[in-house]
This record gives structure tokens, sequence and C-alpha cells, in this order.
């Protein structure tokens, strides 16, 4: 005989039944799958329109910085043809210096190109965070501390970019020229956001970096001038020197390259030493920036050549002056001076005598 019990009383005893946790178990994980698809059926609007717009956002940010780098690029090259152009003309070649223009042009598109970088992907990337519900306050706050701290640690990198990107912006010099930054001298061979690289006058490299420049002579923009003194005797003609200088810089300011490399007429300006026996006569020539000491050199040989044709003497190179002979020292200079003492009879000598003891006073 077989005893079966109805649905309700199973239900009732396994639930009266200690340890037995099926059916409330079922019962529980059906409503937390309830619970979750009700919350997932609720948000996820929610979480497609997010992803949309962060999609959006890095889309429109990739794009944007492409377009923008792509821009400058185009815009640097643009005026490298330009000065490339310019460079093939007369006057192009005496006032553009095509290295010059395209490393500061290049300089100049890397700067740019780096801040777009920096200004959308990091605009980008606090919208993203926006986006997604994150407080930027304690971000910000993060980043403005740590800013400061590398600030503080890393000042003189930073004075050394920014002094590199001033002097860039403001050309102050270039590629080519011959200046004067206070620590070295020499010709620049290579300009740089951190440092700078000089050709010194004995082929050593130099480099400078851009903070520590105070200040910069450059001798290699606008013009630059060639000063000649010419040292004659002093009973020369100075009516026929004068002349003689004058015919030689026009003739020098007419022949091949050095019409290009003097920008005006040689000018006699007159004399600027007159003394017993010589007198100086001072030439000028303005010419092309950094061209002077080639001018001066080869001013020097055509008016010597010219005056030596004129009959017009130069002064004399002076005689090195003979050093005076030594004056024969005093023998008596190391003789002590006299002394009183050296008299037994003196009255000083007897003072200083022992007296005598009682026992021969009294013999």
């Amino acid at each position: 005989m077989f005893w079966s019990a109805s649905p309700a009383a199973a239900a009732h005893l396994s639930a009266a039944t200690p340890g037995s946790s099926g059916p409330t178990s079922l019962d529980d994980a059906t409503d937390k799958a309830t619970n979750a698809a009700g919350w997932v059926q609720e948000n996820w609007g929610t979480w497609l329109t997010s992803g949309l717009q962060i999609l959006l956002i890095i889309v429109i940010a990739v794009v944007l910085r492409h377009v923008i780098r792509r821009t400058i690029t185009k815009l640097i090259e643009r005026m490298n043809r330009t000065v490339a152009a310019a460079q093939g003309t007369a006057l192009g070649g005496l006032l553009v210096n095509a290295e010059r223009r395209r490393q500061r042009s290049e300089a100049i598109g890397s700067v740019l190109r780096s801040v777009a970088s920096f200004v959308i992907m990091g605009t980008a990337a606090l919208t993203v965070l926006s986006v997604l519900k994150i407080n930027l306050a304690p971000l910000l706050a993060s980043a403005g501390v740590a800013g400061v701290a590398i600030g503080f640690g890393a000042r003189n990198l930073v004075t050394d970019f920014l002094s590199g990107v001033f002097m860039i912006l403001e050309d102050q010099y270039g590629v080519g020229d011959e200046i004067d930054a206070g620590v070295a001298t020499g010709t620049v061979i290579e300009v740089g956001l951190r440092v700078t690289k000089l050709r010194g006058p004995n082929g050593a490299i130099w480099y400078i970096r851009n903070g520590e420049v105070k200040r910069i002579g450059n001798l290699s923009q606008g013009w630059s001038t060639a000063a000649v003194d010419v040292v004659i005797a002093a009973d020369q003609d100075l009516e026929r020197a004068r002349g003689t200088i004058t015919a030689a810089g026009e003739e020098m300011s007419k022949a091949e390259p050095w019409n290009e490399q003097l920008w005006e007429g040689v000018e006699v300006l007159g004399l600027s030493e007159v003394h017993l026996d010589t007198v100086t006569i001072s030439v000028s020539a303005k010419t092309m920036p950094g061209k002077a000491p080639g001018v001066e050199r080869e001013l020097r040989w055509r008016i010597k050549r010219a005056l030596d044709a004129a009959g017009v003497h130069l002064a004399p190179r002076p005689a090195p002056e003979e050093e005076e002979e030594e004056e024969a020292a005093d023998p008596t200079a190391g003789v002590a001076a006299p002394s009183a003492l050296n008299n037994p009879l003196s009255p000083q000598s007897l003072a200083t005598s022992p007296i005598a003891s009682p026992s021969k006073m009294g013999k």
C-alpha cells in the first residue's frame, strides 16, 4: 500500500522541514533575476546614451586633432616653399636665410602641434569623465598640486623651454647668425626649445641653455660696419692719400663679390689720430650682416696696394723700446748703521761695562 500526499501538503512539509531551502532559494533567485532584469531594462538607455556620447567625444577629438595638426603642417610647408622661392632671387639671397627660416618655422610648428594636441585631448578626457558622472574637483585639485610640485622640481627646464619659445617667436637669432650670448660667442648652428648650439671661433661647439641667456648681441641682423684704420707718415700728402683710398674703395665696390656685400660706398671719415711722426686715417663701409671681417681684410689689401702705387708711404713700425739697464746695487745697502757701542771709550760703552767686585776694588 502506497501513501501519497497532495502538492500543497508537500509544499507545506518542505517549508516546515528544517534545513530544507530549495523552494525558498529558487524564489530568491527568481526575485534577484527579475530585479536585475528590471534594473538593466531601466538603465540600458542611459548606458547606451553615455556610450554614444563618449564615442562621439573621442571621434570628434581625434578628427579635430588630426585636422589641426595637418593644417599647421601644411602652413609650415607653405612658408618654407615661399622662403625657398624667394631664395632664388637676388634680393632674397641677400635678406633671407632659408635654413634659419626653415628651422624657425619647424620649431614654431612643433610647439603649436604639441599645444593643440594637449588642449584637445585634455578637454576630451575631462568631458568623458564628466559623462561618467565622476567628480572632477578632487582630480583637478590633485592635478594642480602635482603640477606645482613638478613645476618646482623642473623649474629650470620650464624656464629653458619658455625662453626658447620666446626667442624663436621674437626671432632674436637664427641659424647662421653670429651672436654674443655673454657666456659664449660664435655662429649659431642649431636653435632648439631648450638649448642653442654655437660654433666658437676655435671650432668648439657650445651648448647654451636658453634660460641661462641674459642678453643677446646679434652681429648678423640689419647691417654691419667695416672699419679700417690706415696709419701713414705725417709728412705725406693727405689729400693724395684720401683720393687714393676713395678710388680703391670705389673699385672694390664694383668688383665681384664685394658689390653685393658692400651696401654703401667706402667712406673716408678723416683723421682719428695725429702724432708727431704718424697720422691715422679712418675708413668705414656699411656691409651685409656678418660680412664685415672679410670686407675689412680685402679693403686693407686694396688700400695698401693703391697707396704703394701712388707713392704714399705708410708709417714705419716703431722699434721696440730697449729695456733700461737696472741700476747697480748700492754696496753700502747691506751695511749696518754705525753704533756708538763700537767705540770702547765712548760713554755708551763705558756705561754698559760691568762693575768691578769689591775685592778687586780693594786691591
